[in-house]
């Protein structure tokens, strides 16, 4: 049979059901072979189809999606979606076409064949593996490769294939059943030690990432709630609790809630399983992050667990599933006094500070959030974009209901994931569940060419625009830091931005501007409850402020300088008599 014929009928035996791609030249057997085999979904551009795949496997394991991208400039163009799942170590599997081997540069030259990038090369630095087909190669070496990808801690994996390998006459085989990988777990003496200190323990934290899968959410839950387990997630983790269980404290983080950021710096002790503990989780002053307490990290990868920031008293390289488990199994003494303590301080906290300011005619980004969250369903798939004010307070102030997935890629922080993603989430949703996009109008008009995408598949997609006139966090870093010198950042100072209504109309996409009474207008709710996609046009002040916030300042050497978490700008004092 054709290789490319093979390499499709072992992606299907391996979990593949879809692929998003743009055609290519260099992708011609790939592309009618892996028709026959999976649903493909065309994309405008390369960049949407890896993160849509990304978001897909998010959402569908354990089906599986990939991307599939032709030589040069496809390749080039889905580097930022490769670099995204790398950085959240998310499972991307991305193939790519190549000239003929007669015709490859091997780095003699610039380039030989037509299109010809070296992409192995290109991406090596933000993938798993990166590997160039010669030849063919077995099915066992095959799957051995695509489960580089699904292996914690997972990443992209880049299969180049050219032209004339695709098109090699092989001999059919089989693929063998994927087994998962053997992952290191804590011994019992171990576990005892960790038991112990949260027995002991006065104020203890389980901080649960997105390392613990949704899949195992259900049983844990059940678990840390009927023993009184306190716990807060990461952003990554976000929807494995429902924000309104009794257990659960919040998600800390440098853009987080102040009550989440109080209470984990109250803690002695801090459980974190299954996250690397970044910059924006401990904060940019990562010193002062858990100040008093015991820190025991859970985390595959040994490299974040020496990489020497924050202070970790106990690393554990082993599996945080199999952590989280066994941990919540045990007879675990309960810390009611504590858990109502942090409880109280959570509901001292309000939800929305009395700080911002909103023109007139204009909706407050916070109350938005608050009051479209009330209009959401139980299944919901929750989509906050990336970067930007719709990113940040949507991580700050949504409280998510358990059965919603709440997905974003906040590592790279860039700007235009947010209807790439959606569209691979309502892919994988399969028409049974809705998906809300919450985007910022400069994070929308770097991919809004992709409305092609969710028009022509009807997905039942309803958009949010923060439409505030340009980069809204860009504005007031620049306010903050250059007395207001705006540069690039609004169509005053050169950044241009569509007219929305006249955009959604060229793919008839229904748009409505949100009144200021949206969450009671019932030809709002009656669109955002109908099928098919929709735009709502949020009308934000260019002007708005954005509070609580880290600060930081800038110092007499010029280096920054940044608060820890728990002393939020404006330093209010919200637990006077508490």
């Amino acid at each position: 049979m054709k290789y490319s014929d093979q390499l499709a009928a072992w992606l299907q035996a391996a979990g593949y059901t879809h692929y998003f791609y743009v055609g290519g030249g260099n992708i011609m057997h790939l592309t009618e072979s892996l028709d026959r085999y999976l649903t493909g979904i065309p994309v405008v551009h390369e960049v949407a189809a890896g993160i849509a795949a990304e978001y897909f496997n998010e959402i569908a394991h354990p089906r599986r999606a990939l991307a599939l991208v032709t030589a040069g400039p496809g390749l080039t163009n889905i580097v930022t979606a490769i670099a995204g799942a790398f950085l959240e170590s998310r499972e991307l599997l991305v193939l790519g076409g190549q000239v003929k081997t007669a015709d490859l540069a091997n780095q003699q030259v610039r380039s030989r064949g037509i299109q010809e990038i070296d992409g192995v090369e290109l991406v090596r630095s933000a993938t798993k593996l990166a590997y160039r087909f010669l030849e063919p190669i077995g099915p066992v070496e095959f799957l051995e490769k695509l489960a580089v990808s699904w292996t914690p801690r997972k990443g992209p994996v880049f299969l180049e294939i050219p032209l004339d390998v695709q098109a090699a006459t092989v001999d059919e085989a089989p693929l063998p059943t994927p087994v998962p990988p053997a992952l290191a777990t804590v011994d019992e003496e171990t576990l005892d030690g960790i038991v112990r200190l949260y027995d002991q323990a006065e104020r203890p934290i389980v901080l649960v990432g997105g390392g613990v899968p949704y899949a195992a959410a259900a049983d844990l839950r059940r678990q840390f709630v009927a023993r009184g387990i306190p716990v807060m997630t990461t952003y990554n983790g976000a929807d494995r609790f429902d924000g309104d269980d009794p257990v659960y404290l919040g998600r800390p983080n440098t853009w987080g809630q102040r009550s989440a950021n109080i209470i984990i710096q109250r803690a002695d002790l801090i459980i974190a399983i299954g996250t690397r503990l970044g910059l924006q989780q401990t904060g940019f002053n990562w010193q002062e992050f858990g100040r008093a307490a015991t820190i025991v990290q859970v985390e595959i990868d040994k490299g974040e667990l020496n990489k020497g920031h924050p202070r970790v008293d106990h690393p554990l390289a082993v599996d945080a599933e199999d952590f989280a488990r066994r941990f919540a199994a045990r007879p675990l003494s309960r810390h009611d006094d504590w858990l109502a303590e942090a409880r109280r301080i959570r509901e001292a906290v309000p939800r929305i500070e009395a700080v911002n300011q909103t023109g007139s005619g204009y909706i407050s980004p916070y109350d938005f959030i608050v009051r479209l969250e009330a209009l959401t369903r139980d299944d919901d798939l929750i989509i906050p974009c990336s970067s930007g004010s719709a990113f940040t307070l949507s991580m700050q102030l949504y409280k998510q209901r358990f059965g919603q997935r709440v997905i974003t890629d906040k590592s790279l922080a860039s700007m235009g994931y947010g209807l790439s993603g959606a569209i691979g989430a309502a892919i994988a949703a399969g028409g049974t569940r809705r998906t809300i996009l919450i985007e910022g109008d400069g994070g929308f008009a770097q991919n809004l060419q992709e409305l092609g995408t969710v028009a022509v598949n009807q997905l039942d997609l309803k958009i949010f625009i923060f439409h505030d006139q340009g980069h809204a966090s860009i504005r007031m870093t620049q306010r903050s830091y250059f007395d207001g010198k705006y540069l690039g950042c609004d169509r005053p100072s050169g950044l241009g931005l569509p007219d929305w209504e006249r955009v959604f109309a060229a793919w008839d996409v229904p748009v409505t501007t949100l009144p200021l009474n949206f969450d009671i207008d019932r030809a709002v709710l009656d669109r955002l409850a109908a099928p098919g996609p929709a735009a709502f046009i949020v009308p934000i002040d260019p002007e708005q402020t954005y509070l609580p916030k880290i600060t930081s300042r800038i110092t007499a050497s010029g280096s920054m300088e940044s608060n820890p978490i728990d002393r939020m700008t404006p330093e209010i004092d919200y637990l006077a008599g508490l």
